[in-house]
C-alpha cells in the first residue's frame, strides 16, 4: 500500500508506517523475487526500478544483494523516509500513472498492493504503458494485487491492530467498506498514538483499494504488450491461485 491515490493518503499514516509493518518479511519477499528472476530473466538481472517503493525496505535490501535500484513514490513522507536508510539508492517523487524516465530497467517490481491503488480502468493502462516504457527487452515486471476470488469469498472485516516501538504504542484500527460492483474496498483507517498514558497523536485516512481477478489481470498486461508468464499465490511460485489466497503475484515479461 505505497501510491498515494489523493491528498492526504500516506502522509501522516506514513509516519509510523514502519512501526505498523515492522512485522512484514521484507527479506523473504526478496528471496522470493530472486527466485523469479532466475527462473524467468532470459539475463542477469542488474538494474531494478522499484515503483511505489514506500519507506524504501525492497530497496534497502536489494541494494544490499548487489542490484542497482531506482526507486518512486507518490508520497513525499515515504520518500524522506526511504532517503533516510536506502543509501545507494536513486529516489524520485514521481507517480505510477504518468511517471517517465530515461533510464532502461533489467526489472520492475512493484509491491505490497501498489497496483491496487489504481482504482479506475485508464489509471491501470497509464501505469503498465509507462513500466512497460522502462524495461528493456525481455524485461520482468511483477507485482502483488488483491485476488478479487478470494476477497469476495473471504470479505474484508474490521480488525485491530497493536504496535509499541520508538517510546510509542499505537493501535490501528480499520473499517472496510465493499463496493464489489467496481471491484473497490474503501479502508477507513483509525489511529491512536500513545507515549505512556497519554495520547500524542489521532489519525483518521481513508484508503480505497482495487481487487483484481487473475484474467482481469492477464488482459491488462496483454494489451500494454507484456507476455503474462505466472500468477500465483503470493510468496508460493508452484501454487496454484484460488479463492483462498488473499494475496496474488503476476510477473510478466516485456515483448
Amino acid at each position: 500500500m505505497k501510491v498515494a491515490k489523493e491528498p492526504g493518503v500516506f502522509e501522516k499514516y506514513a509516519e509510523y508506517y514502519d512501526l505498523l509493518y515492522q512485522d512484514k518479511h521484507y527479506e523473504q519477499e526478496c528471496d522470493f523475487i530472486e527466485r523469479i528472476f532466475t527462473r524467468y530473466s532470459p539475463k542477469l538481472v542488474e538494474t531494478i526500478l522499484d515503483a511505489g517503493c514506500g519507506t524504501g525496505q525492497h530497496a534497502m535490501s536489494l541494494t544490499k544483494r548487489g542490484y542497482r535500484i531506482t526507486g518512486f513514490d507518490a508520497s513525499e513522507v515515504m520518500l524522506r523516509k526511504a532517503k533516510e536508510k536506502a543509501e545507494g539508492v536513486i529516489f524520485h517523487l514521481m507517480d505510477i500513472r504518468n511517471f517517465s524516465l530515461e533510464e532502461k530497467f533489467d526489472a520492475c517490481v512493484c509491491m505490497f498492493a501498489v497496483m491496487d491503488y489504481l482504482i479506475e480502468n485508464e489509471e491501470i493502462q497509464n501505469a503498465l504503458a509507462n513500466v512497460r516504457r522502462c524495461l528493456n527487452p525481455g524485461g520482468l515486471f511483477l507485482f502483488d494485487f488483491w485476488n478479487g476470488l478470494a476477497v469476495l469469498r473471504i470479505l474484508p472485516e474490521a480488525r485491530v491492530k497493536i504496535v509499541a516501538g520508538e517510546g510509542k504504542r499505537v493501535v490501528r484500527f480499520v473499517y472496510p467498506e465493499l463496493d464489489a460492483f467496481r471491484h473497490l474496498c474503501k479502508s477507513n483507517y483509525h489511529l491512536i498514538v500513545t507515549q505512556g498514558k497519554t495520547i500524542v497523536d489521532e489519525i483518521r485516512e481513508t484508503h480505497v483499494v482495487r481487487y483484481f481477478f487473475p484474467q482481469e489481470i492477464i488482459h491488462y498486461l496483454r494489451e500494454a504488450n507484456f507476455e503474462v508468464l505466472k500468477i500465483c499465490p503470493f510468496l508460493d511460485l508452484e501454487g496454484k491461485l484460488d479463492e483462498k489466497a488473499w494475496n496474488a503475484m503476476a510477473i510478466a515479461r516485456a515483448r
